[in-house]
């Protein structure tokens, strides 16, 4: 875990229960733009995910850490389709839609950027961006915007996806799903990999995703850098939520409790029922 936050004192309970019913109303009282209730997921007979709840605003970035293995990955991954849920449902837009295929929820604006960016290698930037449009909704984001964001990539849109480095990966994998023009998107592990400074500039862009009518959910690992970008933060710790609430009122106390299962001074004992994966 890196960087600690700042801000007001509170509990780790700063939301309600995060094992109740109920989840945390969003901003504005309005219906959420998505909403997961009690979702359950399983590997097998492991446990990854347990009763999770969340709700998330439109125009917001919500941002989940924790350490390995917590169940951040499969939470973004049982969202966007790509795995199926035990129990518990996800409503986007008021739908449910827990029982689409990942395409389908694409086409419907819920688009992920996955951990390790998973780009075709053998293709060239722009080949990568043209498969994020194959899905796409109408909307601002065309492979052409995308040139504008990141003003590198129209000079080497002939240069295959293998031959850049990590970070221009990333920004290519990134501009493959906001050509798909998302309404919500899923950023896996944004900064894994990467220098530093790297990490800083694609950061940057955040605004002018939020901007163009993009809300974010992201999984990091970099606790500061989830902490300066997002609105609110939900920690998992082996597939339950142990915290939740805004930045500047989780304490670093708070949020290393909630990371790594601490309790007066000791581990927490883990769950004798099950485990938890990524």
């Amino acid at each position: 875990m890196t960087g600690q936050p700042r801000g007001d004192t509170a509990n780790p309970g700063d939301t309600p229960d995060p094992d109740g019913p109920n989840p945390p109303a969003p901003p504005g009282g309005g219906r959420p733009l998505l909403e997961v209730r009690d979702l359950t997921v399983h590997h097998g007979q492991l446990r990854a995910l347990n009763q999770v709840s969340l709700t998330i605003a439109a125009g917001e970035v919500q941002a989940m850490i924790g350490a390995n293995g917590a169940g951040k990955s499969t939470l973004l991954r049982t969202i966007s389709g790509l795995k199926a849920a035990t129990s518990g449902t996800i409503a986007f837009d008021g739908a449910d839609v827990g029982r689409l295929r990942a395409e389908r929820r694409v086409a419907a604006g819920i688009v992920m950027v996955p951990e390790g960016r998973r780009l075709f290698p053998s293709l060239t930037v722009e080949e990568n961006l043209q498969v994020g449009a194959s899905y796409a909704r109408p909307g601002p984001w065309s492979i052409e915007r995308v040139y504008e964001l990141f003003s590198w990539m129209p000079q080497r849109r002939r240069q295959l996806a293998s031959q850049l480095s990590g970070g221009e990966q990333q920004a290519v994998a990134i501009g493959r799903a906001l050509v798909a023009n998302p309404r919500l998107l899923l950023l896996d592990e944004l900064s894994l990999g990467l220098a530093p400074v790297v990490v800083a500039r694609i950061y940057d862009t955040l605004p002018e995703l939020l901007a163009s009518g993009v809300t974010v959910l992201l999984v990091e690992q970099d606790v500061s850098q989830a902490l300066r970008v997002a609105s609110r933060v939900h920690c998992l710790l082996e597939g339950r939520i142990t915290l939740q609430g805004e930045p500047s009122r989780l304490t670093p106390a708070a949020i290393e409790e909630a990371y790594f299962g601490l309790s007066n001074g000791g581990p927490v004992a883990a769950p004798s029922s099950s485990g938890a994966a990524e």
